[in-house]
């Protein structure tokens, strides 16, 4: 460790000791974070509705407060950004996070208040370095420079009093003018609205400076990478970068692009760290390299519950706070938070690891899933699936998405597969074969429905190509930042719509 980056590091000692504390009092924090929340809130008008001064406790709590979704708390936000105050939390708001994922075209304007900027967004990635370095001693973290990838839409007023972006865009609109001494590159450039403007922006200011870190979602970072390579005439990153040393990612999964980095980046030194930052709120980082499993971050001003996935939608679900959840479910997320959300469920779903601390996987989103003939099949599959496929027929696949296919008389179908390879199998027949034997190995409810093909017969696969995914996304002005490929679908809608293209 250099002396630098080893001064700084001091620093961190104090935080690093405090989520060692996450294994014994995981509990007790999640109730301080509630009452912290009801408190502060009482006096807004939600609280006042509610009768927060009232409530003694979680049952109380779970009792009176409605699950809540982005339509139902839609008119208390647009009162909000039109300058009311005292609305769903105290503080003045005046930055939103614009959050539309490729599941609805509809823009989400998510409050960024104060508490939820410092408490969690920020928090978050002061304790991202602070384990990464607790875990890599012989770091030179502060001694580069760190490339950081945001998203596509800039920071522009809604009004006189509140201004939109991107989360990333509002994170670095607000970030400390210290931290911008270490980063790459300029607020000018990485606040740049068009994306491919932007890519060839960014690599020619940072391609001759001295980058260890990159910050980003994996395939869009990807595409950054090919172009520096391609601008500097080199075939690895380390030609470029000599001192690279670590990839910061989240928003997808990390699986299918894994190999295709360790080929780009072909370094023993080189780390990668998954975190997972959404626009609602800072959840989780991976704290030990060699799981890919992520703690969950409980002392952010946020209190966590979740809904068993088979009771996602029904009526009167079953809402478990942390303490009641097992091992190896697939839950989704409701979330309390200091941005003014009251049991907002956000549409992820995750699985616990361990309980003490509390570690997940993030299994996929309660709408991204096939479940057409019973075999529940979530993100986490298809990507292990296709990592896995990948390695063992040297292929590489640049995206993908899948939906059911289904026969005349219903009751029959397959999945149908669209990927666009970076690099084709030798055999597609062998590739989809392998396909569907590690889907069933990985998965028992999808192994049971191709039992004897009783309701799945064997996956087809359709191959896209070049730019296909790209062009789509183009098309829907969803390029770059953190705009994702829907990877599963219960409804042939986007499938039908690549295969157009």
């Amino acid at each position: 460790m250099d002396i630098l980056t080893n001064t700084i590091s001091l620093l961190f000692r104090p935080r690093q000791k405090e989520i060692a504390r996450f294994a014994q009092d995981a509990d007790a924090i999640q109730r301080k974070q509630l009452n912290f929340l009801l408190s502060a809130a009482r006096n807004t008008e939600w609280g006042l509705k509610y009768d927060y001064k009232s409530i003694q406790g979680y049952a109380d709590f779970r009792d009176r407060i409605p699950l809540q979704t982005y339509d139902d708390i839609k008119p208390y936000v647009t009162r909000m950004i039109n300058g009311e105050k005292n609305i769903l939390w105290p503080s003045a708001v005046r930055w939103y996070a614009k959050s539309s994922g490729t599941t609805n075209d509809k823009s989400k304007f998510l409050p960024v208040t104060p508490e939820i900027l410092k408490g969690c967004h920020y928090k978050g990635g002061f304790d991202t370095v602070s384990i990464y370095l607790r875990n890599n001693p012989d770091s030179h973290f502060f001694a580069g420079k760190g490339l950081i990838l945001g998203g596509s839409h800039s920071p522009s007023p809604l009004n006189r009093n509140a201004h939109c972006g991107d989360l990333s865009a509002v994170l670095l609109q607000n970030l400390h003018p210290l931290a911008n001494l270490i980063r790459v590159p300029s607020k000018k450039i990485i606040l740049m609205d068009e994306w491919e403007s932007k890519i060839k922006t960014i690599v020619e200011s940072t391609w001759k400076s001295d980058v260890n870190s990159l910050s980003g979602v994996p395939s869009w970072m990807l595409v950054l990478i090919k172009a520096v390579l391609q601008k500097a005439g080199c075939e690895y990153l380390t030609d470029v970068w000599p001192n690279m040393e670590v990839f910061f990612h989240g928003g997808i999964s990390f699986e299918p692009y894994r190999d295709q980095y360790k080929t780009l980046i072909p370094s023993d030194r080189m780390r990668y760290m998954e975190t997972y930052n959404a626009s609602e709120g800072f959840f989780g980082l991976q704290d030990d390299p060699a799981r890919h499993s992520l703690l969950l971050m409980i002392d952010y001003g946020i209190f966590f519950e979740f809904i068993p996935i088979n009771e996602v939608g029904s009526e009167h679900p079953n809402i478990l706070p942390l303490e009641a959840v097992e091992i190896g479910k697939n839950y989704a997320m409701v979330i309390t938070t200091a941005g003014g959300l009251w049991r907002y469920q956000i549409g992820d779903t995750i699985r616990f690891t361990s309980l003490y601390p509390y570690k997940f996987v993030i299994s996929g989103r309660t709408k991204n899933f096939i479940n057409a003939f019973g075999e529940e099949l979530m993100v986490d599959n298809a990507d292990k699936a296709i990592s896995n496929v990948c390695r063992l027929t040297g292929a590489k696949v640049k995206e993908y998405t899948a939906a059911p296919l289904f026969m005349l008389d219903k009751a029959k179908g397959r999945h149908q597969w669209m990927i666009e390879f970076e690099k084709q199998p030798p055999s597609l027949d062998d590739f989809a074969s392998l396909l569907d034997k590690t889907l069933q190995q990985l998965n028992s409810d999808y192994e049971a429905k191709r039992y004897k093909e009783i309701s799945l017969q064997q996956l087809e696969i359709q191959v896209a190509r070049e730019g296909t995914f790209y062009e789509w996304l183009r098309r829907k002005g969803k390029l770059g930042g953190q705009h994702k490929i829907p990877r599963l679908s219960n409804d042939r809608t986007f499938i039908e719509e690549l295969m157009a293209i």
